[in-house]
């Protein structure tokens, strides 16, 4: 699968209807980039992991 603007404009639209909703598993702030990439390769994450910007 190959996204493209028409794919994300339809899950977008899904997501803020809450018929669907992205798993969350933890959240790093930037200053810990290294932590959350070596808690990704543990294998062991249930959802997405986020690194917080701002």
């Amino acid at each position: 699968m190959t996204a493209n603007g028409g794919q994300l404009a339809r899950i977008t639209a899904l997501i803020e209807a809450s018929v669907i909703r992205p798993v969350v598993d933890r959240i790093f702030p930037f200053e810990r980039t290294d932590e959350a990439l070596s808690y990704v390769e543990t294998g062991r994450a249930k959802g997405k992991v986020v690194v917080a910007v701002k």
